[in-house]
């Protein structure tokens, strides 16, 4: 099993455990944090599930998912949740998704968080392609990505089903040798 414990200037990643179901929820269960994201806020149930999927998917070889608890480097507090899934038809590219605590917002913690996923990804994974995909109304998202060095590459159309209705997705990516191309 590939543990992940990632250190940055303002953050840390590490796998979830079950300790972390109430942080969690504060994002999952949270309208304003999950906005953006194609469900309903989560119930502490529903939280509870997900971080056993994730904790069981940690186990899986060849691992595919990382869902990884975002946390503060002084107090080691869950600020967010970040996940990373390689494609099992494309192994050298994977989507990332993250959520933040609202609290959080509006400090540059969005750019630092996928920052540190993309090197995770790129250094720790020898990942060659990392896409997310956001909602077009999400232009913090879009501010945090372009920031981080992802480039926008476009709109599908009807991507989500999200409790309103079918939504599009606007998809950003970074390329390894591009990205490294930007720490020089």
């Amino acid at each position: 099993m590939h543990c992940v414990n990632v250190v940055g200037e303002r953050l840390g990643l590490r796998d979830v455990n079950l300790s972390d179901v109430d942080a969690l929820h504060a994002i999952y269960g949270n309208r304003a944090a999950t906005e953006h994201l194609p469900f309903n806020p989560r119930s502490l149930d529903e939280v509870a599930g997900i971080v056993e999927e994730a904790m069981a998917a940690a186990a899986a070889e060849p691992r595919r998912l990382y869902l990884l608890a975002v946390t503060d480097p002084d107090q080691h507090n869950v600020i967010g949740v970040a996940r990373l899934h390689v494609e099992a038809d494309h192994p050298h590219s994977a989507e990332i998704g993250l959520g933040l605590r609202p609290d959080q917002w509006g400090r540059g913690i969005g750019t630092d968080l996928i920052r540190l996923l993309l090197g995770f990804g790129f250094r720790s994974l020898g990942l060659h392609r990392i896409w997310g995909a956001r909602s077009p109304a999400n232009i913090p998202a879009q501010l945090a990505m372009l920031t981080a060095g992802m480039i926008e590459e476009g709109r599908i159309r009807h991507h989500v089903l999200a409790p309103e209705g079918w939504r599009d997705s606007i998809v950003h990516s970074a390329i390894v040798d591009e990205w490294n191309s930007l720490l020089l």
